[in-house]
């Protein structure tokens, strides 16, 4: 059976586009059962939608408080049964109620433990970095801290602005997150992803 993946996805929705096409092979080993969302209106709730997947969307603004936003999120993934919880441009901080209970992957766009945090790139650029790239992990309650399952270098090129970094790292990011998801749900993912998963409690 292939592993049932959940999406969560804030934005356009490209990387979530590029996941649904890998599941369109059967190979992949894999299926977006459902995409949430933290506001509606997004391209990747209409990516998802045209692509038969069903969307649920779970806002902050709806909730009391963070602690109740993050129950209600960790609520509506656990009813999709995931094997895997993908974050693709999710914009939203979550806690342990959720990390801590679904197995999760997410992309970042450095070199990790190199530049974690929000402005990843602009802060790459300042230090004056020769190379770059992205960092496939599995996320924990910290800021980008959790075990790293695989890297890809890019290089920084005389003249780069942050947007122009950016793209040659998203067009990078979007192949190695999706060979990387693939992996883990066919059980193979690469040995530095089974040496430091080793301690986690899945």
């Amino acid at each position: 059976m292939p592993a049932r993946l959940v999406v969560l996805a804030s934005g356009a929705g490209t990387t979530l586009q590029a996941v649904l096409d890998a599941c369109q092979d059967p190979a992949y080993g894999a299926r977006v059962v459902a995409v949430g969302t933290d506001r509606t209106g997004t391209g990747a709730e209409r990516r998802a939608l045209a692509a038969g997947v069903p969307v649920f969307t779970v806002r902050l603004a709806d909730h009391p408080d963070r602690d109740a936003f993050n129950a209600a999120t960790a609520d509506r993934i656990a009813a999709e049964r995931p094997d895997l919880l993908v974050l693709a441009g999710y914009m939203k901080i979550l806690d342990k109620q959720v990390v801590g209970r679904f197995r999760t992957v997410n992309t970042h766009p450095s070199l990790l433990p190199s530049f974690p945090g929000a402005h990843a790139i602009r802060e790459a650029l300042a230090h004056g970095v020769k190379v770059s790239g992205v960092t496939v992990h599995w996320v924990d309650e910290g800021v980008d801290t959790g075990p790293i399952i695989a890297q890809a270098a890019v290089d920084v090129l005389p003249g780069d602005t942050e947007d122009i970094l950016r793209t040659r790292i998203q067009a990078v990011e979007r192949g190695l997150y999706v060979t990387t998801i693939g992996e883990i749900a066919r059980g193979r993912p690469s040995e530095a992803a089974i040496r430091q998963d080793a301690s986690r409690r899945w």
